[in-house]
């Protein structure tokens, strides 16, 4: 049996397409899993983007769960456009807000794709400090490739972030993807700095998440570390584009064969 390090498998993109209390069933029984919700105003109620009454039915479902199993649903709530430009000026009002939602991380995707004005982000980092000091309660991800450089490493190189060996605050880590959410496949899985966990993204999906897994578990050797994906969960069904929790099945299914969960469905 394979011994896993995996932290989470993110299944990101959840809105209104998918009815929120099948997403409440899944987290029951895979506890693995992790739902992301992208915020992002201007696209609210667009395919990928939950509208606030999604989302307030979503939370309601976590919240009735921890009552009925003392086990929240893992929910990662992925900031773009205008919600990354609060928190970058410091603004946590919204990060209040999913937090009594229930979510347990906060995505920031300081990326052009993602609606957000990159040319300020070094000057955005003693406002994104003080938020995640303020919230230790919520793990805090930076997206962590080329163009947010400016941003990770500045928070990497400031004198209160640690102890001045390149750390980061308790509470933050990064994700991996130098496709910029775009979904494009990485050529290569870079292991893991010591100094902080990463979680790994970009093009994986049901037709290669049993060699993604093998290829980053290897490279990370004993090292807690989670894959998300997005662009691979998405369907076409009756002319509408739609969260395909059959796909999300499909990755379940690999995970467990694989041994990385001890979970009965697959493991008789």
């Amino acid at each position: 049996m394979t011994t896993a390090s995996i932290r989470f498998v993110g299944f990101c993109g959840a809105d209104d397409s998918i009815d929120p209390r099948l997403l409440g069933m899944m987290a029951h029984s895979y506890p693995f899993v992790e739902f992301g919700v992208l915020f992002r105003p201007d696209k609210e109620g667009e395919p990928r983007y939950a509208t606030e009454e999604w989302v307030n039915r979503l939370s309601n479902i976590s919240k009735l769960s921890v009552k009925t199993s003392t086990r929240a649903m893992r929910l990662a709530a992925h900031f773009c456009g205008t919600r990354v430009d609060e928190i970058l000026n410091g603004d946590d009002t919204f990060v209040k807000q999913v937090k009594d939602w229930g979510f347990q991380r906060i995505q920031i995707n300081a990326t052009a794709i993602n609606g957000v004005d990159t040319s300020k982000l070094s000057r955005a980092v003693p406002h994104l400090l003080s938020i995640v000091d303020k919230h230790p309660d919520l793990e805090f991800i930076l997206q962590k490739n080329e163009e947010t450089q400016p941003l990770w490493e500045g928070i990497l190189n400031e004198p209160n972030s640690g102890t001045g060996d390149r750390s980061l605050p308790q509470n933050m880590t990064m994700l991996l993807d130098e496709s910029k959410g775009t979904g494009v496949l990485s050529k290569a899985f870079p292991p893991p700095p010591k100094e902080y966990d990463v979680g790994y993204a970009g093009g994986i999906g049901p037709s290669n998440i049993a060699n993604v897994l093998t290829a980053v578990l290897d490279v990370a050797k004993g090292r807690n570390v989670w894959i998300d994906m997005e662009s691979s969960l998405r369907s076409i069904c009756n002319e509408k584009d739609v969260f395909d929790l059959n796909k999300c099945y499909s990755c379940i299914s690999s995970v467990c064969e694989l041994g990385f969960f001890n979970h009965p469905h697959y493991l008789g």
